[in-house]
């Protein structure tokens, strides 16, 4: 059972989160009278805003606009947004610039010339006007950003995209790609942009500057390099879109909810999503004694029930997993998010419905690819399914020609099903074309001379070209031969400079690395190790928490701080491979007994632990631990006061 103060805590969270005004516009313009239409603007305005309205705010959404409704839907959003403290826009269809300005074309738009701009289509200074009237946090989402939708009529544009715009205080503008860049509309029902978006909008916890940071990483990694996400801040506060405690990583939250409800259906759901995760063993292991006859369901109480509804269901909608909103459905046909759930599933095509691109994607993606939505396949399991990721990603590269990631994912099942000569020919193409992965897999066939001749330089110019378009492997690669200094001249600024850029990309792998650097003085002070080691924690590289507690418990560095360093065991043991748990329960004399008797009390907290606080680990002790990880894990324990 939870603490009294525990509870307060969660209500006054949940207070907090409900207390802000917030006001969204949000457009999709798709069905274009006189210029191509567009597939995916509509689900992505519509997909927006079933998220946004989960999220407190008050959404004016318009899909397929003529000029003069998006006018008069604008009028009304900036009336009711003049008093928020939070007012955001967002806008998914043609958009385009001429000398700095950029305009968004209702669908009605009839262009015949220049001249015609400013009556047919409508300048952002209108929108962003209106949300001027705030003093509040604006917010601005442009996925516009495609290619010159009056090309071939002899409107003159300037250049591809969007302009860069906004100096204004509190004013953030993000923009699916760079300025002046074209992005592409997305091969399934959103956008990339918008998909990443909506992936990362419900992370509890997280700053705005994070979810961006994600964001572009997903649809750089998406894209194969070719379009970047760019923002532009002004702000002067932190906003986060969910103001909950940081609680653990979806797949971590998959399990402790799989666990807790001992289901096998969601036992196997963990086991197709992340065959290569944390709890795979402890998964796999369920799953077979499952399979030999075994009763394994957990009587739940009421309350019991309740909390799992609702972990169940803030798992579901955060992760926009299909079969976890099913699955909600079907044991709370009932519950008080039911019809969410229900416009949610409407929101998110059947595996089968799936485009060739997102089974490409789903098939054939590197698992250091992998992205909120798509969790990456190891070479051994794209084996089992060669033929078909083959298939697949044939006809998306079809589909797609401007697409060259589609080829890379071919070239990756290609080999897979032992076609070495053929994959190399199609890296070779897709790296031409700017594919990051093509270049970094491409290289690393040079360096061991797979399908081609052996030739480090021309792996090194790979790595150098994919590095520079902004690829982390290839950045990471290129760092430890340049601190090895074996095929390279040594180069230690330089080596750690790439480490920095890909930390600064969302590498959590370069994180830690730059953490252990700090540590050892290499790179940085010792006392900037703990920050590098939680980011990179909080990241995925969640040998992090080990890391980071052990400098907190030895003062290495940094003052000694007990309990901080008894909150990163506890979550690293919901969310590491059971390296923590193995610490504390064969190697606990390495670690102080002020450190083992703030992980009893925050275990007696969450009413697993009912022994002596005395720092002295014991079955008890142990049992609590396991209990915390199968299925017990609790955010609230370990909020900082």
């Amino acid at each position: 059972m939870r603490t009294l103060a525990a509870v307060l805590f969660s209500l006054l969270s949940a207070c907090a989160a409900l207390a802000d005004k917030r006001v969204a516009l949000v457009i999709g313009n798709s069905d274009y009278a006189s210029v191509s239409p567009l597939d995916n603007p509509i689900n992505d305005a519509s997909d927006l805003a079933i998220a946004l309205e989960g999220l407190g705010f008050d959404v004016f959404l318009g899909t397929d606009l003529t000029r003069d409704e998006m006018l008069a839907l604008a009028e009304s959003y900036g009336a009711t947004a003049a008093d928020s403290d939070v007012s955001l826009l967002f806008y998914a269809g043609h958009g385009f610039q001429v000398d700095g300005r950029n305009y968004l074309v209702p669908v009605d738009a009839q262009m015949t010339s220049a001249e015609d701009i400013p009556e047919q289509t409508i300048a952002m200074e209108e929108f962003v006007s209106r949300m001027e009237r705030s003093d509040g946090i604006r917010l601005v989402f442009l996925d516009a950003c495609r290619d010159n939708p009056f090309d071939g009529t002899g409107i003159q544009v300037g250049g591809e995209g969007l302009a860069r715009v906004g100096s204004a205080a509190d004013f953030l503008f993000a923009y699916a790609t760079q300025p002046d860049n074209v992005a592409y509309d997305g091969t399934g029902r959103n956008s990339f942009f918008t998909e990443a978006l909506l992936s990362h909008i419900y992370t509890p916890g997280q700053d705005i500057s994070d979810l961006l940071i994600s964001v572009r990483k997903d649809v750089l990694t998406s894209t194969g390099g070719r379009q970047i996400p760019w923002d532009n801040s002004s702000l002067t506060r932190q906003f986060r879109f969910d103001n909950s405690p940081v609680t653990a990583s979806e797949e971590t939250l998959l399990w402790q909810v799989a666990a807790n409800a001992q289901e096998p259906s969601l036992m196997q759901l963990y086991i197709d999503r992340y065959p290569q995760g944390a709890h795979a063993d402890e998964v796999t292991a369920f799953l077979d004694r499952a399979g030999q006859g075994e009763t394994l369901t957990r009587a739940l109480s009421v309350e019991d029930e309740d909390e799992q509804a609702e972990r169940l269901w803030k798992l579901a909608q955060r992760s926009r997993m299909r079969p976890l909103l099913e699955f909600y459905l079907e044991q709370y046909p009932g519950g008080s998010h039911a019809d969410q759930a229900e416009r949610l599933i409407a929101s998110i095509p059947r595996p089968e419905d799936s485009s060739p691109g997102g089974i490409c994607e789903r098939l054939a993606t590197h698992p250091r690819d992998r992205t909120a939505s798509i969790p990456g396949v190891p070479f051994n399991r794209l084996q089992e399914n060669a033929l078909t990721a083959i298939q697949a990603c044939s006809a998306a590269a079809a589909q797609s020609p401007d697409l060259s990631h589609y080829v890379a994912l071919l070239a990756r099942a290609t080999i897979a099903a032992g076609d070495v000569d053929r994959a190399v020919t199609l890296y070779q193409q897709a790296a031409a074309e700017g594919d990051l992965r093509a270049m970094v897999s491409l290289a690393q066939l040079h360096e061991s001379g797979t399908g081609v001749p052996q030739d480090v330089n021309m792996a090194l110019d790979l790595y150098d070209r994919a590095a520079d378009g902004g690829s982390a492997d290839a950045m990471i690669n290129l760092a430890v031969t340049l601190f090895e200094g074996q095929i390279v001249p040594k180069d230690d600024n330089r080596a750690i400079a790439l480490l920095r850029r890909a930390a600064a990309g969302g590498s959590a792998k370069a994180t830690f690395n730059l953490g252990v650097l700090a540590q050892d003085g290499v790179a940085g002070e010792p006392s900037q190790a703990l920050g590098y080691f939680q980011k990179a924690a909080r990241d995925g590289e969640y040998q992090g928490y080990l890391a980071a507690a052990i400098l907190l418990d030895e003062g290495r560095g940094i003052p000694r701080d007990p309990l901080e360093a008894a909150r990163m065991l506890l979550r690293g043991a919901a969310e590491d491979d059971g390296a923590i748990l193995n610490q504390l329960s064969l190697a606990s004399d390495q670690w102080s007994r002020d450190t083992l008797i703030e992980v009893q009390k925050l275990l007696q907290q969450a009413g697993y632990y009912n022994s002596t606080i005395d720092g002295v680990p014991g079955p008890n002790f142990i049992a609590a631990l396991q209990q915390w990880r199968s299925g017990g894990f609790d955010p609230i324990i370990l909020a900082a006061e």
